[in-house]
């Protein structure tokens, strides 16, 4: 049988070459300080020296490494789903180690721009203003023809407001023509006012009568003449009513519909997009504070056992003279797994505890218990 190098009862992490297999905390003095304790406490929490532990410094270091990695693995995949709302669109070229991320609504008002485009009240599509010549006695113009083929390229446009209306009522309320429209001239001339402009009126009349006047002018155009509206059909041929009567410029706002259905809105680089490049790096070893530290040794110990597990696995009964002596690895493997999974859920508790939305239910029980406890004090009784 070959020999099994054992555990030689000591470590030093600085003396040893390569400790870690990546080396992300090598250089973290807090984090070379703990190695060398660390892999002597699992060790002997292994039982050494009672029994042999066949297992070096470097298993000890690399489960160590493994250990805050993990550690760091969770935390920061929690702060990503928190807040991946937040930092989604942002520069992932500073890493968010140790910084705060202040939640904001800066994507939800993203999506709501997008019901402001079709609404006609904001948004981060633009808005375009198209014209086309009307002319007398032709009702039906192709939109194609005269606006999209020849100023966008023949791309789809989509007509969201077409400016086609009746003349304002106010315009023939002051109209020369008709004697100012508030049917008092004679009385005007009989006052020698007659000879004045129509747009000045030197009867003082109340604001009702002027709304009056103009609803009597709208309800006029509306029951004795053709109504102003328009069909438009497939977005392209526009129908006009009624017959236009001279040659005009009729105007419309549109947006490109490639605009609209382009998903790319910031075509610039170094955004964060996804969960995969939020800029986290490998945690601070030394800004970890007590708790984290002490769950981060436990769980070295629990990858120790593992490893110590699959290597005893390999030499299930050692000879020994006169006998042979079975070793522990499926009891040991059995052990790891279930206290790294315990570890794994312990962590994953504390960090759901610590959310937004726990702190807040938790302020939230607190003002309630605070306001019912000092809603049992008596009130006292004021005499004057």
């Amino acid at each position: 049988m070959a020999t099994i190098s054992i555990w030689p009862g000591s470590a030093s992490f600085s003396d040893t070459t390569n400790p870690t297999p990546f080396g992300f905390y090598d250089a973290d003095q807090e984090f070379k300080t703990n190695a060398d304790k660390v892999a002597t406490w699992c060790a002997q929490r292994l039982g050494y020296p009672i029994v042999d532990i066949e297992l070096q410094a470097v298993n000890f270091f690399t489960a160590f490494e493994e250990a805050v990695t993990t550690y760091s693995q969770y935390l920061y995949q929690y702060k990503i789903i928190e807040n991946i709302g937040t930092l989604e669109g942002s520069d992932n070229t500073n890493d968010l180690n140790e910084q705060y991320v202040q939640p904001n609504l800066g994507n939800i008002i993203s999506i709501a721009e997008q019901y402001g485009t079709e609404a006609g009240t904001g948004g981060n599509i633009d808005y375009k203003t198209g014209s086309i010549a009307i002319t007398s006695s032709q009702q039906v113009y192709n939109l194609d023809d005269l606006w999209t083929d020849v100023n966008e390229s023949g791309n789809n446009i989509e007509v969201k407001r077409i400016y086609h209306y009746a003349p304002a009522a106010i315009v023939r309320y002051f109209d020369p023509y008709a004697g100012t429209g508030t049917g008092i001239q004679s009385l005007m001339e009989t006052f020698g006012f007659g000879n004045y402009s129509p747009g000045v009126n030197f009867m003082l009349m109340p604001m009702y009568y002027d709304a009056l006047k103009i609803q009597a002018i709208e309800l006029n155009d509306q029951i004795r003449k053709s109504a102003y509206s328009f069909e438009l059909i497939n977005n392209n041929k526009l129908k006009l009513f009624p017959v236009p009567r001279r040659n005009e410029t009729l105007y419309f706002d549109y947006i490109v519909k490639k605009d609209r259905n382009n998903p790319v809105r910031n075509t610039s680089t170094n955004l964060v997009t996804d969960i995969s490049n939020v800029p986290y790096i490998n945690i601070n070893y030394e800004s970890i504070n007590a708790p984290g530290r002490q769950w981060i040794f436990r769980y070295t110990l629990a990858i120790s056992k593992e490893m110590l597990a699959n290597i005893r696995g390999k030499y299930s009964q050692i000879p020994i003279p006169g006998s042979e002596v079975t070793t522990n690895a499926e009891a040991l493997r059995s052990e790891a797994a279930a206290e790294k999974q315990a570890l794994i859920e312990e962590l994953k508790l504390m960090l759901d505890e610590s959310s937004r939305v726990k702190y807040m239910e938790r302020e939230s029980q607190i003002a309630q218990n605070t306001q019912d406890t000092l809603g049992k004090i008596p009130y006292p009784i004021y005499i004057y």
